[in-house]
């Protein structure tokens, strides 16, 4: 166990060192409970909510840019301030830091649930967000402080694996209260799991406040960080029904730029910087954040756009949908403690480059369906090969940042990757849904040319393209035109998805590149950063 304050044994004692087995080994079985639990809150929304964004953009007449922002408020406050997370753990205390999100974000969670309308409900999810940048980078740190070097690659792997199977039951779950009693019950689905968690962090959990470091916090860090994302997001998204060349659109982007300069420079002169770049010297961090950043993106495209071609598009009821994604997660949950151990076995580079690999050839299933058939033989050979290929990817990915650096700059080094992780969702959906929306124009007015519809019927579908496949047929028209309106608005959407699988693939294998050029065939799994260099 790495510097623990006190820690409370099993007969209720409170000592001054770390105990000795087999009281360390019973901690430790505490505190990968509540790190998996508190995780899973925050994974478990995500994906669940993934689900429920078809049926949010009908009940609540959202736009496809509302949809956008229910998912971008969210990621955008977790991928701004996860770095100032994982510096408060490391300033405060980690489980103390760990504690506060958890019940900001269950607070966050009630207030969701809650809301009259999607402008509140976009709130909320940034409120969440900021409880989950101070709950993930917590959890990852905290279990790299109570493993040894030899056993936290294992950990890590149960970690993820466990994870991955609370996640799994969110969607079905999720989809089946969508559908049998409100949205709203998604999001009051994490209130028992944040009292769950508390109480084991309140009276199970040991400290883990070491000396030396109480370092002044980087607020300014984390504003330009927080500005700099959200006018980049904020003008991407407003592209969409804008155009790039609009003084809005300029504004914001010129801002973005300037910010996100102004953050480098302050942290390159700061002393105390929430984001050091002397870690990137580390070639085996800096390569794994690089490959994150690639293999996110597609994940989180695919995984935005999945919900509303099953939906919409297929037919699927919300609850299928949500089974749609156990076979990835199951996959990531039985093969996660084994490939938390390829590191040590193997070194990084080679699963790191092979998962990858066989998750692009996942992604590039996706793009063989096209309308209807059975999930069996079209989304599920997909989903599969994609789950294999992560369940090898993730656990050797973690292991290895966490690696890079010392047991110290646990809290820093989760928090960037989580941040480079967040981020890269974030910019993901918002260039993507850009690109979606004009491959669905463009397909659409294909398809639309030939009928020679009237103009009035015309004018309808015009105003209904910023739903994408949500898009409504309107009344009045004959059975006959309907269908094949209809069918025209699925297609275009099936095109456009295509677009997005066919740049999930490119973005996975360059990742895989990434590693095959970046990281060693070996690094020990507790080398400091200037070892790793």
């Amino acid at each position: 166990m790495a510097n623990i304050v006190k820690q409370p044994c099993d007969e209720g004692v409170i000592r001054s060192k770390p105990c000795i087995e087999p009281c360390s080994r019973n901690l430790r079985s505490w505190i990968l409970a509540a790190t998996i639990l508190g995780s899973s809150m925050a994974m478990i929304d995500n994906t669940v909510v993934n689900v429920a964004l078809p049926v949010l953009q009908t009940v609540l007449n959202a736009t496809a840019a509302d949809v956008q922002w229910i998912v971008e408020s969210y990621a955008l406050f977790l991928a701004a301030l996860i770095l100032v997370g994982g510096s408060l753990g490391d300033r405060f205390g980690r489980r103390r830091i760990f504690a506060y999100g958890v019940a900001l974000f269950a607070a966050a969670s009630v207030w969701c649930g809650l809301a009259p309308n999607v402008n509140q409900l976009i709130i909320a999810r940034a409120v969440q967000g900021i409880g989950g940048a101070l709950l993930v980078p917590g959890s990852l740190a905290i279990i790299s402080a109570s493993f040894s070097a030899e056993q936290r690659g294992q950990a890590i792997g149960t970690w993820s694996g466990f994870t991955g199977i609370t996640s799994a039951l969110g969607p079905v779950l999720g989809g089946w209260l969508i559908e049998n009693a409100s949205w709203r019950w998604i999001f009051f689905l994490n209130v028992p799991l944040a009292a769950i968690v508390l109480s084991i962090a309140l009276w199970r959990m040991p400290d883990f406040d070491e000396e030396g470091t109480a370092t002044k916090l980087d607020w300014w860090g984390a504003g330009l960080a927080a500005v700099g994302l959200g006018t980049l997001v904020y003008g991407l998204i407003e592209s969409s029904h804008l155009s790039l060349a609009h003084p809005r659109v300029i504004s914001a982007l010129a801002v973005s730029v300037v910010a996100l300069l102004a953050f480098i420079f302050v942290e390159a002169n700061s002393r105390a910087p929430m984001m050091p770049l002397t870690l990137f010297r580390s070639r085996t961090f800096s390569g794994a954040n690089l490959l994150t950043l690639l293999l996110y993106s597609a994940l989180s495209g695919v995984l935005f756009f999945f919900p509303f071609n099953l939906i919409q598009v297929q037919g699927y009821s919300a609850t299928a949908a949500g089974s749609a994604f156990l076979p990835l997660i199951l996959i990531m949950f039985l093969l996660s403690r084994w490939s938390g151990g390829l590191v040590g076995r193997y070194g990084a580079k080679c699963p790191l480059t092979i998962g990858p690999i066989i998750a692009a050839i996942g992604f590039g299933l996706f793009a063989i369906p096209g309308i209807g058939g059975s999930y069996w033989t079209t989304f599920f050979p997909a989903v599969f090969v994609l789950g294999l290929g992560m369940a090898i990817t993730v656990a050797p990915l973690t292991t290895t940042v966490m690696g890079a650096v010392e047991v110290r700059q646990a809290g820093i080094a989760s928090g960037i990757n989580n941040a480079v992780a967040r981020t890269a969702g974030l910019l993901s959906i918002a260039v993507l849904s850009i690109i979606v929306l004009r491959a669905f124009n463009f397909g659409l007015d294909r398809r639309l040319a030939p009928l020679k519809i009237p103009p009035e019927v015309q004018q309808v579908l015009d105003q209904q393209r910023i739903k994408l496949a949500g898009a409504e047929v309107p009344a009045g028209l004959s059975n006959e035109l309907s269908a094949v309106l209809r069918r025209a608005i699925a297609e275009s959407f099936v095109d456009s998805f295509r677009l997005v699988i066919f740049i999930a693939v490119g973005l996975a294998l360059v990742s895989a590149l990434i590693a095959a050029l970046t990281l060693k065939k070996r690094e020990k799994s507790n080398r400091t950063s200037t070892q790793a260099s």
